[in-house]
Formats: structure tokens, C-alpha cells, sequence
């Protein structure tokens, strides 16, 4: 039996595309199960607290996206049961597009421009483009493809991994070596999946290691970047501009003051989704893989939570 669980996602489609691969075998929502001992797959993005303490024979849990720390982070959760992740192009194409586009937001300076459209201002410029020097926090699949699109566009890029990686035209840095990568970029883009390790990397510390009028894109995880700290970096010039599209709650407070910041762009979680039709097929894969007995797809590192 397979479950698929979500308090936040609508699972109509994901519920129809299961069933359509699988004629043969249950797939369920929570509320249609009578035996939960029969659950070996469950499939799940932001599921309910106690699910795991309710299935006592899962033998694969996986998420409908490329994150995965709402399932590393439940402590209900069984060291041994094997967590996997939806892996795709349909993730890394639209989250390089989305980088991009901040990324050239600020190079082209489109939130002056539109300042000046609404002030009705003629303010053309000798140079325009803002000299970029781009560093990439998380060198995973989605910052890999990144920097290589960057640099086939002419920016320099700069990139920091756990382990130092060796990409063409990249100037890349390890773990040990943060603040030397801070200090030779002027943005700083966050692709760091979600770990105890990464949670509030984004701090008042790390920003003011970068240089003055640096730029800050997190596409990353909300709980990485304390909202207080980046205020701060914009008002005392340490930062010119930020664009967000995650962040610590979600969706993010009518309250909080990210909103009419002038400075701060924000988009509601949407640099990537992931699509039905990529994520399935790797779900039924792996289904087969675990009834067959075969070594499965996907999987994450336990260890190091991605």
C-alpha cells in the first residue's frame, strides 16, 4: 500500500497519477486507510506530526520535491527507513531560470528603472549594468547548473561545497573556506539544502563578511536566513538589495515588514514546483525497486540530512 500525505498540498493529481501507474495496488490518503500496517510507501511533503508513530512497516518514505527536511527533521522517523527525493531537469531548469532572472534584475538594475517609470524620470545611465560578481552558496545538482549557465553568460562565478568541487571557469572554495569566498563575490545566492548545520546561516555575521552593497538571493530554505538580520544589513548599506523566495514562516506574516521594504523582492516559494509528471515515474520505480528487492533510487545520505 502506498499513502500519500500533505497538510499543506492538494494530492488530487499526484493520487490520480499514482493510481493510473499502479491499477493494481492501493494508494491511499490518511483518511481512506483501515490498516496502516499495510503502508510500506509513503509518500509525503509537510505530513502530519505523528504519521510515522502510525506505521509501524514503512519501508521507503518519499518526498514529492527535492527537499527533504520535513522528513529528516521528524523524530519519529526510523534512523534505518531509507528517505528518497525527486531528482529531475523539470527542477533544475526553473530554478536556474528563476536565479537568472533576480540575478538580472539587479545587473540591469530593473528596480531603479521602475522607479523611475513611476516617477515618469529620464535617467539614462553611461553604463547601466552593474558589475556582478556572483557567488553560489551550495554547489548540489541546482547550484552546479547554475554556475555553469552563469558562466556561459559572461558573469564571474564563484562557488563554495561541503568538499571543494573542480568546475570549468568556476573558482570554487570548501566549507573551511567561507569567508575568503565571501569576500571576493558582491552576490550571494543560497542553494544550501535544508540541515541542523545550515539553519541561520544567513546572519548578521555572515553578511557582514561580504562587501558593501553586496546583493543576497535566497532560493535555499526560509529557516536559513534570520528576516532581522538581512533589515539590518539593508539599512546600514552592508546589503543594496535582496531577493527572496523563502523564509522562516510560510507563507510569510501579512505583519512582517519584508513586505514593504523597498529594497526587498519577494516571490511566495515559487522559484521551483515540482511537476507531477516528473516526480511519479521515480516514485513508481522505486516502488517496483523495493518489492523486487533492488537497490532503490534517489535515496539520501541519512548522515548528512540531503
Amino acid at each position: 500500500m502506498i499513502l500519500l500525505d500533505s497538510i499543506s498540498k492538494d494530492l488530487t493529481s499526484w493520487i490520480n497519477a499514482l493510481k493510473e501507474e499502479l491499477p493494481a495496488d492501493e494508494v491511499v490518503t490518511w483518511d481512506e486507510v483501515k490498516d496502516p500496517s499495510k503502508v510500506k510507501v509513503a509518500v509525503v511533503w509537510n505530513h502530519r506530526k505523528d504519521l510515522f508513530q502510525r506505521l509501524p512497516n514503512v519501508e521507503l518514505v518519499a518526498s514529492l520535491g527535492a527537499g527533504v527536511d520535513h522528513i529528516v527533521n521528524d523524530p519519529h522517523l526510523l534512523k534505518e527507513i531509507p528517505v528518497s527525493k525527486v531528482i529531475s531537469s523539470h527542477l533544475t531548469v526553473p530554478m536556474s531560470n528563476y536565479c537568472i532572472g533576480a540575478i538580472l534584475h539587479f545587473h540591469k538594475q530593473f528596480d531603479k528603472y521602475w522607479e523611475d517609470k513611476n516617477q515618469k524620470r529620464w535617467h539614462q545611465e553611461f553604463d547601466p549594468e552593474k558589475p556582478m560578481k556572483i557567488g553560489i552558496l551550495g554547489l548540489g545538482e541546482l547550484g552546479t547548473d547554475l554556475a555553469k549557465k552563469l558562466v556561459l553568460l559572461g558573469f564571474e562565478v564563484h562557488g563554495l561545497s561541503r568538499t571543494k568541487k573542480n568546475l570549468e571557469s568556476v573558482s570554487t572554495y570548501g566549507g573551511n573556506e567561507l569567508n575568503t569566498f565571501l569576500s571576493r563575490i558582491n552576490t550571494l545566492v543560497c542553494m544550501l539544502p535544508a540541515t541542523p548545520k545550515t539553519e541561520g546561516i544567513i546572519n548578521q555575521d555572515l553578511l557582514n563578511k561580504l562587501p558593501k552593497g553586496s546583493y543576497l538571493i535566497n532560493v535555499g530554505r526560509g529557516k536559513q536566513q534570520i528576516d532581522n538580520d538581512i533589515l539590518k544589513a539593508l539599512e546600514n548599506g552592508r546589503l543594496k538589495g535582496a531577493f527572496l523566495d523563502v523564509f522562516p514562516e510560510e507563507p510569510l506574516p501579512k505583519t512582517s515588514p519584508l513586505w514593504t521594504h523597498p529594497k526587498i523582492f519577494i516571490t511566495p516559494h515559487i522559484a521551483v514546483v515540482t511537476k507531477v509528471e516528473a516526480a511519479v515515474p521515480q516514485i513508481v520505480e522505486n516502488y517496483h525497486r523495493l518489492r523486487n528487492g533492488e537497490p532503490l533510487i534517489n535515496l539520501i545520505d541519512r548522515d548528512k540530512g540531503y
